[in-house]
Parts: structure tokens; sequence; C-alpha cells
């Protein structure tokens, strides 16, 4: 390397390094800057996909119905909305469980089928048909209600339904459960 190739190298070395010097002397202290690695598990775990909810367990929150854009759309389990049937959208309950919908304002209730993914707003557990909506005496101009959603039949991942009645045995079903559980890594893996 010549004398002058050098020289000119630690010309664009030196302006280089002021120019990085002039860039940083406008941020705040290191200390005071955010941490990048806190920020990403937080904004993994608001976008996370709910865990499927087998407990049969009641859940209260409110409820929404679905604006007529959707009619006619393809839902989560492959039929298509139509405004007139007893169809639900739930986040965290299985596809084809069946779930008695009150509303905790008038106290009118009404049963339906989880057909599809949602409601995609924070706060809201089911979204409803417009017909479902009307029977449980939700409000179109308000558009929300507090509902209690009460689960009369949840199928397990291989799509048979139970009843209250027809629950197998605590060990039995964990251990069913956990086979799945194994199964679905498997899967997952060999994708």
């Amino acid at each position: 390397m010549s004398a002058r190739s050098r020289t000119a190298a630690a010309a664009c070395a030196a302006i280089a390094a002021a120019a990085c010097a002039h860039a940083t002397s406008n941020l705040p202290p290191r200390d005071a800057a955010r941490p990048v690695a806190a920020s990403a598990p937080q904004q993994a775990a608001s976008h996370a996909r709910p865990r499927l909810d087998l407990s049969g367990r009641t859940r209260v929150g409110k409820a929404s119905f679905y604006a007529g854009k959707f009619n006619g759309r393809k839902m989560a389990d492959g039929s298509r909305m139509d405004p007139r049937d007893d169809s639900a959208a739930s986040k965290t309950l299985p596809l084809g469980t069946t779930a008695k919908v009150t509303n905790l304002e008038t106290g009118e209730s009404a049963v339906v089928t989880i057909r599809d993914r949602g409601p995609h707003v924070k706060g809201r557990i089911v979204d409803l048909t417009p017909a479902t909506a009307e029977k449980v005496g939700l409000d179109r101009h308000e558009g929300v209600s507090k509902v209690a959603v009460t689960p009369i039949s949840v199928p397990p991942s291989d799509q048979h339904v139970t009843t209250p009645d027809t629950v197998p045995d605590a060990p039995a079903a964990a251990s069913v459960a956990a086979g799945h559980r194994r199964s679905d890594r498997v899967l997952k893996a060999n994708r």
C-alpha cells in the first residue's frame, strides 16, 4: 500500500469517526435508552395466538356482532357466514363448540356454534351473527353488550364432541391430550 493510499484511508476513517461522534452526541445516555430486547417479547406476546380452552368454564366479557360486509364470507371452519344462522366467533373456544350466550344486561340467551375465529378487538370474547345478536337483545346502535358464554359441548382435538355426561376420567383424558400434543410437535417439526 502506498503512502498516498494510507493517507487517503486515514482521512476517510477520521471523517467517518467524526461523523459518528457528531451523530451520537444528540442521543440520550445509553443507560436512559429503552433496551430493544425487552420490547420484543412483549410485542410477540400481544400478537400471540390464544390457546384453545377446553376447560368448559363460563367466560364473561363483551360481545359484538358481525358487520354486513362479512355475509357470505368463508369462516374458519370452511362454512359461509349466514347472518340468519346461530353461529359465533371465539378466539379461545375450539371450532364446533356449542355454547350458550347470555346477555347479562337483558337476561336473554341463545345457543350458538363456534365456527369462526375472532373477535379481533381487545376486550371482546365473542362475535355473533345479526340473528343471534337480536335474540340475545344486543342493541344494534351500541353494538356491544356484556355477556356470559357457557360451553355446552366442546369437541376435543380429534373432533369428537363431548358433553358433560360423556367426559372421560381425568387420568385417561390427560394421557390422550399429552399424546395429541406430542404428535402435534412431531407434525410441526416435519414441516
